[in-house]
């Protein structure tokens, strides 16, 4: 399959790692210079792209970038794309990293407002897991998927599932918020029916609070701690589900 991933950090670089060594192949963009976005691709095994050529001739094109960098992307971006490209969202709420965005801070799901800045459907995933999750791969954790088009979120599904891990369909992309950040389901790497319970158990009402929360964990926690601070953000430790 053709993916082109704009954004190269912790997640969407693992992502193109993970892809290549699948056998897909993998076109990236980000904002450095072009000299140091071949040399990242050069070291990943990737193409290097610019960021109207990134989702050209692909099949995929996972958007990797932190929330506020979303409207920022380029208003034509898809219009030249065709409608059946697979549109792929990984990125996660932070008003105290992305700033305040009335919408989202009005309850409106993150990925259904991504889906109104590019102007095309989205299906949300690769969002729910730590950076080292990705990065290990383990088919005993599972990741949520959210969309409204089943056969892009089979698709998508099998990504996953060349990623290394299990995954769970969350249902439709309005649901997405069940693995936002300050949900039971998110970063608390769960495995499959573990995570279904969790999905269940979210409050969106009481999730942005949960999530700012993030900011009492302690500088230069390890993915353990991590991992064990967000399970013990809620009354019921998904892992006890």
């Amino acid at each position: 399959m053709r993916i082109g991933i704009i954004g190269t950090g912790a997640i969407g670089g693992t992502i193109a790692k993970k892809m290549i060594e699948a056998g897909h192949q993998v076109k990236i963009s980000n904002r450095d210079s072009f000299d140091e976005l071949e040399k990242k691709a050069n070291e990943i095994g990737a193409l290097p792209a610019s960021l109207m050529e990134v989702v050209k001739d692909v099949d995929v094109v996972i958007l990797s970038i932190p929330t506020i960098a979303i409207p920022d992307l380029s208003k034509n971006l898809f219009e030249d794309v065709p409608g059946n490209v697979i549109v792929v969202d990984t990125s996660n709420y932070y008003p105290f990293r992305d700033g305040e965005i009335e919408e989202l801070k009005a309850g409106k799901v993150e990925s259904v407002w991504v889906s109104e800045q590019v102007g095309r459907p989205v299906i949300k995933a690769f969002n729910n897991l730590l950076a080292q999750s990705l990065i290990d791969g383990n088919e005993n954790i599972a990741m949520a998927i959210s969309g409204d088009d089943e056969n892009a979120k089979n698709i998508v599904s099998g990504l996953i599932k060349d990623a290394g891990f299990n995954f769970v369909d969350a249902g439709l992309l309005s649901q997405s918020w069940r693995h936002q950040p300050g949900t039971p389901a998110y970063c608390t790497e769960l495995d499959s029916t573990d995570l279904i319970e969790a999905l269940k158990h979210g409050v969106k009402e009481s999730a942005p609070q949960i999530r700012d929360m993030v900011l009492n964990l302690k500088p230069n926690a390890t993915h353990e701690e991590v991992v064990a601070f967000n399970r013990n953000l809620f009354d019921k430790n998904p892992k006890t589900f």
